[in-house]
């Protein structure tokens, strides 16, 4: 999928980004206050126009003086960061629940065995942590053995939500220097940085909330530099890391992959058994809340939030066996894109990274998750690709915000609509200019 062209002419005026960025840092300044007293619609009014300030920054970096470009994109981008480290929590609690799975762990407790509020954990309790952790009266934990070691390990540090967060936030500096290795590589402006450094998704929901996906991210960035330069195999490992932390980032495995490799899935396979080995006294609770209930909440069970099969309900009705059949498509099409990206001839760093970015789109398409941090793996890919589908997807997440019920809201398949819609709206005119562009070379 075709980049979005890059800006041509003179080099901008040098107080052009400065101008851009003061205005972003604005909005972001007043967004805790106007969440507070407007809630999630208040954040979505801010966050929205913060992030079309991204994609103008983005332009005028990608032509501005190198070296002066990214002293401002960093110390804008960390000064935001420190900012929304003082505020708690905004958008999501589930911060809370990574201390305590970390706590219990340090109690030599299997965080799969429990929920929360069960009495066997009630010598864990304090007013801080355990009054905030969501589902405390019904679920085990969600998150996979990779999650849990980092919890485990953080919370041997301190068991507090800034602790946690700057944890993340090392996770993130991880991403930002290999996306800026990644532009380098490509020879592409490092200065493009600013795509992910200022983009409100990330500010909010890493430094904000806290969120584990920050890690998954590294890993997965890990692991495509490490698979891309040469070590295929060890590049699989680090990214199926990723994948039991989110499994959303599971489609990047593609990226190292060659058709009849056997030793690759083997060893992606063995190292998933060896990082849940340590939680096998639970039997198949390992697989903890995910499996016995989150799906089901989610809407994927009865497919009642996938938003494919919900238009197609919307027009056709629903039919029995329904989301098994979208199931059998959907992974069908996932496949063939898969197969389509490890066979390709004379495979590059950039085309890879091309092919991993629409496979990441796909799958959310797919999937249609309903919170906007599931969408942080697609983040670093509007600085790498900069396509017109990626930075449509970054910008709609924002419209999942949806932590504070108050009493205007649109109706989730109306946001998921605009959202999906757009994305494939964007693809139909990313391939429209790539074709109008052979056209006019050929011609």
């Amino acid at each position: 999928m075709g980049q979005l062209a890059p800006s041509v002419g003179k080099e901008p005026p040098p107080y052009l980004l400065a101008g851009i960025g003061a205005i972003f840092a604005g909005l972001t300044l007043v967004t805790p206050f106007a969440f507070r007293a407007g809630g999630d619609d208040a954040f979505i009014a801010l966050a929205v126009p913060a992030s079309l300030l991204t994609l103008m920054a983005t332009r005028v970096a990608e032509r501005a003086p190198t070296k002066r470009a990214l002293w401002l994109i960093f110390g804008v981008g960390i000064m935001l960061r420190i900012y929304v480290l003082l505020f708690e929590p905004l958008l999501s609690t589930d911060i809370f629940r990574y201390i305590w799975d970390g706590r219990v762990q340090g109690a030599g407790i299997n965080p799969y065995r429990y929920f929360p509020a069960h009495d066997a954990l009630a010598h864990l309790r304090d007013a801080t942590i355990f009054p905030r952790i969501n589902r405390a009266d019904y679920a085990v934990t969600i998150y996979p053995p990779v999650a849990e070691f980092f919890f485990l390990i953080v919370t041997r540090i301190g068991e507090s939500v800034n602790v946690m967060r700057l944890a993340l936030l090392g996770c993130e500096a991880v991403s930002v220097t290999l996306i800026v290795l990644f532009l380098r590589r490509m020879e592409r402006p490092t200065s493009r940085v600013v795509a992910y450094f200022w983009h409100p998704l990330p500010i909010w929901e890493i430094a904000n909330n806290g969120h584990v996906d920050a890690l998954a991210v590294a890993l997965m960035l890990l692991g495509l530099w490490v698979a891309l330069t040469g070590r295929a195999m060890g590049g699989a490992v680090l990214i199926a890391l990723g994948v039991l932390v989110k499994p959303y980032v599971g489609p990047a495995l593609a990226a190292g992959w060659r058709p009849w490799d056997w030793k690759m899935p083997l060893a992606v396979i063995a190292a998933v058994a060896l990082c849940y080995l340590p939680y096998l006294s639970v039997g198949s609770g390992v697989f903890g809340f995910l499996t016995k209930g989150y799906l089901t909440e989610e809407g994927i069970i009865f497919g009642d939030d996938l938003w494919l099969l919900s238009v197609w309900r919307l027009v056709f009705g629903a039919h029995q066996g329904d989301v098994v059949a979208y199931a059998a498509v959907a992974t069908s099409i996932l496949l063939f894109m898969a197969l389509s990206a490890v066979r390709r001839q004379n495979r590059t760093v950039a085309s890879s990274l091309a092919d991993t970015n629409m496979l990441l789109l796909v799958a959310l398409l797919l999937l249609s998750p309903n919170r906007p941090w599931h969408f942080l793996p697609i983040m670093p890919f509007v600085a790498l690709c900069g396509n017109a589908p990626t930075w449509v997807v970054s910008i709609g997440a924002l419209l999942l915000t949806n932590e504070l019920y108050w009493e205007f809201h649109i109706p989730k398949l109306i946001i998921k609509s605009i959202l999906c819609g757009s994305f494939l709206l964007a693809c139909a005119w990313s391939v429209r200019e790539a074709y109008l562009r052979r056209a006019a070379n050929t011609g």
